[in-house]
């Protein structure tokens, strides 16, 4: 199905592989199925790239269901915003932001940007940026004021807790 409503998208391009997910029609509108948030959302180029991450994240990378947020809501200078999907620690400090592009678009510095200001009220030790063609991230060492962006996608057991 996202072959044929999708043309445009290139899966097997994908940084990571595409899992199956849950979509319906409803009233004529594709919705997909958010198992974080427990509902069904309108299937857009950027909430397909958000599914199959997430989903990529719990069922192969291991990273708790539980620990798992999208849409996050933070205030940033007198501004409301929403981190696409935050990871947090068992002590419910963020671990991990996720930023998700629609595959058409470019991943470059304004996205980066965006990511950093949410982390800036945040404090994440790691950063994701993804339209599912590019896949970058990065872990923030806050004593030496530096990052390093990492090969891959960390698996949970790699990196819990730190």
């Amino acid at each position: 199905m996202r072959g044929k409503e999708f043309p445009q998208i290139d899966f097997s391009k994908f940084s990571f592989p595409p899992v199956e997910l849950k979509i319906v029609r409803r009233n004529g509108v594709l919705k997909v199925f958010d198992i974080l948030r427990k509902n069904y959302f309108i299937l857009t180029e950027e909430e397909l790239v958000r599914q199959l991450f997430v989903n990529w994240m719990i069922f192969e990378l291991g990273y708790p269901q539980s620990l798992m947020a999208n849409e996050i809501g933070i205030k940033l200078n007198d501004t409301f915003k929403r981190c696409d999907t935050v990871v947090f620690k068992s002590n419910g400090s963020p671990f991990i932001i996720v930023e998700y592009k629609a595959p058409k678009i470019s991943i470059n510095q304004e996205v980066f940007n965006q990511i950093i200001r949410y982390n800036m009220s945040l404090k994440a030790d790691y950063l994701i940026v993804t339209n599912g063609y590019a896949l970058y991230c990065c872990k923030i060492n806050y004593q030496e004021k530096t990052f390093d962006f990492l090969g891959n996608i960390p698996y949970y057991q790699e990196i819990k807790e730190i």
